[in-house]
């Protein structure tokens, strides 16, 4: 049978495959071979010896938590308290798109801005829409619902952005309390520490607060600047081929700045990552 891991806890693997679960060992050949399995692994098993016969490729590996062949990301970002960070939202997307996945940008708490608040992020939030991303806030439940069927998603985002309460709209059964996202998905202060994912909407989900604190593993200079993505419109009027968009002349993205069509807060942010 091919299945899908979704819980590991010391050697016992639990397999969801065709709706059920099924709690199986791996093969010695993969501690032979050093091969890891990871939460998120595609797997063929014998479910009648309750044992894992292969891997298939991996899409794509998170490292912290590990987790592999994930779909999309759900950035959930406050807008208040704690206040909107750009720099820390553009982390993410950039790390994100790296590795392979799909980020989705969730906006929440728009009902503590005053009215002067609410144009500013308006206007953030139809900038990262019209360069091409999936932008939602925490009212668009039934839409948020529907992106997850068949998909395997992460949540992640700052501390305190709503995560809990955006998951207790969307399943109310979870009711979760403030920043029990963690608890809920088998890593509790009073739960054996591991990673699981849960079933959501049609889907499978995961929470990854560390997700953040990946400081551009494996990221050179280049892979920052190809996943800003609206630099690839102006690129072509660089005079250099190679230009990183910093400190050479004639370059098409600095004038896009300059000429606003480039949110400047996501260039400001670009330069810090590349001077890290």
């Amino acid at each position: 049978m091919t299945g899908r891991i979704v819980k590991l806890i010391s050697n016992d693997y639990t397999i969801l495959a065709d709706g059920k679960k099924y709690v199986c060992k791996a093969r010695g050949k993969f501690r032979n071979d050093k091969i890891s399995l990871i939460v998120g692994d595609i797997v063929e098993f014998d479910s009648e010896n309750n044992c894992i016969m292969k891997v298939i490729d991996r899409q794509n590996r998170l490292i912290r938590p590990p987790v592999s062949n994930v779909d999309q990301a759900l950035v959930v970002t406050s807008v208040k308290e704690p206040d909107f960070s750009s720099n820390l939202l553009d982390k993410l997307i950039v790390t994100i798109e790296f590795n392979n996945v799909e980020p989705i940008i969730c906006f929440t708490k728009l009902d503590l801005l005053d009215e002067i608040e609410k144009k500013q992020i308006e206007q953030i939030i139809d900038y990262y829409k019209k360069i091409g991303y999936k932008v939602l806030t925490n009212n668009d439940c039934e839409q948020i619902k529907s992106l997850f069927k068949n998909k395997l998603t992460v949540f992640t985002g700052q501390s305190g952005a709503g995560k809990s309460t955006l998951l207790n709209k969307l399943e109310p059964t979870l009711n979760l309390k403030t920043d029990e996202i963690s608890y809920a998905l088998g890593r509790g202060k009073h739960t054996t520490r591991h990673v699981e994912l849960i079933e959501l909407c049609g889907g499978l989900v995961a929470d990854t607060p560390g997700f953040s604190s990946l400081d551009f593993i494996g990221m050179e200079n280049t892979d920052i600047r190809d996943s800003f993505i609206e630099f690839d419109e102006y690129k072509q009027l660089c005079k250099y081929r190679d230009c990183m968009h910093d400190k050479e002349d004639n370059c098409g993205v600095k004038e896009a700045v300059k000429t606003k069509k480039i949110l400047y807060s996501r260039y400001e942010d670009y330069l810090k990552f590349i001077k890290r």
